[in-house]
């Protein structure tokens, strides 16, 4: 090789070194939040899992399968309060999951501070949307709807 040299990943660039003021990171007093959001991924990824496959056992492979599922079978479903709990469950806990995943990856990858403020303020209200919204279809689902005044009569559905 003529003359080319590669300098050290560690050594003084023409900068000196120095990260440049707009690149900095603040250095908060984070506290063991970072410890328990990566504590909080390994036990909400465990809980998901069974939550999932349970999900998908029951909607898939029980019963009739796949060609069951449809507006009776959920609201067959979320006539039971168990149900209703689980799968408030699994979306409470994936969402949160995910938002904890996507915050850690605009942190590691996101350079200026007010990009990380404004992906993350994008992120939290994006989440809390859709925990409020969720939330909201599955306690007030109405299994037994009544369209253009005629009550639909299924089986799960008292008597008019």
């Amino acid at each position: 090789m003529s003359g080319i040299v590669v300098e050290s990943p560690r050594s003084p660039n023409n900068s000196g070194g120095r990260i440049a003021p707009q690149y900095r990171r603040s250095k908060g007093k984070g506290g063991n939040f970072e410890m328990l959001a990566w504590l909080f991924m390994r036990l909400s990824g465990v809980v998901l899992i069974v939550l999932v496959f349970g999900h998908l056992f029951v909607n898939l492979m029980a019963g009739d399968g796949v060609h069951a599922v449809d507006f009776g079978f959920v609201a067959g479903k979320w006539a039971s309060p168990f149900w209703q709990v689980w799968d408030l469950a699994m979306l409470w806990l994936a969402l949160l999951h995910g938002t904890n995943g996507v915050r850690t990856i605009i942190n590691d990858y996101a350079e200026r501070n007010a990009t990380r403020l404004w992906l993350k303020t994008v992120l939290y209200i994006a989440s809390g949307t859709m925990i409020v919204l969720g939330t909201l279809v599955i306690f007030t689902f109405d299994p037994c709807p009544v369209i253009d005044g005629v009550a639909t009569v299924s089986s799960f559905c008292p008597a008019p």
